[in-house]
């Protein structure tokens, strides 16, 4: 494996050409190790891994000093190459329940003075809305930002699960260095309309879920359970006839990637690479088994052949269920 880079945009940094994305690491999917979290992200860095993805609200912090104590104890050259982007703006509750997004942009200076004490750093490399707040306007909260990216706390303005046309009035407010939205085999809205209006303004893609929450990793059983506080124990795509379904999908998958040598978690990180330069997929390792294995995706080369089979395999929409929840998916702008 040779470690890749990859531009966020026109105007944002040079990145690994895979993130870390850590929100595992917080208990989004059950109980993690907090020593082993911390390893991962050592192995990461040690990989050439420089983007680690966080959320203020994984955790309710948890994460961010997860990252700090990571970074603190990892040699400071590799410190030092790390890019940290940051979401923002979800409000929880102590029992961990949802109360929706505050984009204000006295919130969002708030938001980001607390990210900064915990994270133990004095700047965010890359800091973006989680959601757009229906109530406030795009511009105000992408003002915001960059009046923190001017004052030196913020380094590149990011955005997250947005619409066309909130993409183009937050890049007509300040510079825009990315979009963090779900993309996947089986997760292909993007492709629509959002992706080619990123492209028309030099703005990349931060890919999440790749993998789709482990569903096309090749490692889910159908008889699989899910702990309560796992996400996948409520989402559509995990449940009944849809996981039944959305299963035989990855058998298929596993039959080229078997032909190839390769796992199906690596054909399908493979796959999201190949969509293009301006794509970073964030991998969700949690382990550095897992680390390993995503990383291994780095050298596989998918040539025509290879990219129609895959797409024979797993055709665009063929997922059974919505990625997530009814009362999730009204919060995405990015699918109105």
């Amino acid at each position: 494996m040779t470690m890749r880079t990859r531009k966020l945009g026109t105007t944002g940094p040079q990145a690994s050409a895979l993130g870390l994305g850590c929100m595992g690491m917080s208990g989004m999917y059950g109980e993690a190790d907090r020593a082993e979290s911390i390893a991962t992200i050592h192995a990461a860095l040690e990989a050439g891994v420089t983007l680690l993805d966080t959320g203020d609200f994984y955790g309710m912090g948890h994460n961010e000093l997860l990252i700090n104590e990571a970074l603190r104890t990892a040699p400071a050259a590799l410190r030092e190459n790390a890019l940290v982007s940051v979401k923002f703006g979800a409000l929880r509750g102590p029992d961990g329940d949802w109360y929706g997004f505050d984009g204000r942009p006295a919130a969002v200076k708030n938001f980001a003075a607390y990210s900064l004490q915990r994270l133990g750093v004095d700047h965010i490399d890359v800091y973006r809305p989680s959601r757009l707040d229906p109530d406030v306007p795009i511009e105000e909260t992408v003002g915001a930002i960059a009046e923190l990216v001017e004052k030196g706390w913020v380094r590149h303005i990011g955005l997250s699960e947005v619409g066309a046309d909130t993409i183009r009035r937050a890049a007509a407010t300040a510079p825009i260095a990315d979009l963090q939205i779900e993309y996947a085999l089986i997760s292909r809205g993007p492709e629509r309309e959002i992706l080619p209006t990123l492209r028309e303004l030099g703005i990349a893609v931060t890919a999440y879920g790749v993998l789709s929450r482990g569903l096309i990793s090749g490692h889910v059983t159908p008889d699989q359970g899910f702990a309560a506080n796992d996400f996948r124990a409520h989402s559509p795509r995990f449940q009944g006839d849809n996981l039944r379904h959305n299963l035989t999908l990855v058998e298929s998958l596993r039959k080229i990637a078997e032909e190839k040598g390769v796992s199906v978690a690596q054909i399908a990180i493979a796959w999201v690479l190949s969509r293009g330069e301006d794509i970073v997929p964030l991998v969700g390792a949690r382990t550095r088994q897992r680390l390993g294995e995503a990383l291994g995706a780095l050298d596989v080369t998918l040539e025509e052949a290879d990219l129609a089979a895959i797409e024979a395999a797993v055709p665009a929409d063929a997922a059974a269920g919505e990625r997530y929840a009814a009362e999730q998916m009204a919060m995405l702008d990015s699918e109105r």
